[in-house]
């Protein structure tokens, strides 16, 4: 069933910024996570924060044309990470600029912003669910 109801701007802001807060926590507690999740759930996360601002941008785009948006920037910037100019190399080596366009091409990658826009589609699902029951 289509989304029949635009998001709240404000929830989805507070949910990009509750992701990037996680994922800011992940990296500082590196050490106390299982060593199968420490390389890929930045990634998640990033990728869920993505859906997430995306839908905050458009609240009344449907949960599937959110995702293809989400999907389409992560590939476009992962596949960025395949150029090495100089000017983007110094943007990268910025603490914002390594979070938001990474240093290098991985195919693992490309996996886990699939999981991480997953996650966030259904999560949107459950929120579209819950506010309809309102």
């Amino acid at each position: 069933m289509p989304d029949q109801r635009p998001r709240s701007r404000l929830l989805y802001l507070l949910l990009t910024l509750a992701t990037i807060s996680l994922g800011l926590a992940a990296r500082q507690m590196r050490a106390s996570l299982p060593s199968f999740i420490n390389p890929y759930l930045g990634d998640v996360l990033w990728a869920a924060m993505v859906f997430f601002l995306i839908a905050a941008l458009r609240p009344a785009a449907s949960t599937r044309w959110i995702a293809i948006a989400a999907a389409a920037f992560s590939l476009t910037i992962e596949l960025s990470q395949l150029y090495h100019a100089p000017w983007i190399d110094g943007i990268r080596h910025t603490r914002l600029g390594g979070l938001v366009l990474g240093f290098g091409f991985l195919w693992s990658d490309l996996v886990c912003y699939a999981a991480g826009i997953l996650l966030a589609a259904a999560a949107d699902r459950a929120l579209a669910t819950r506010r309809r029951r309102s």
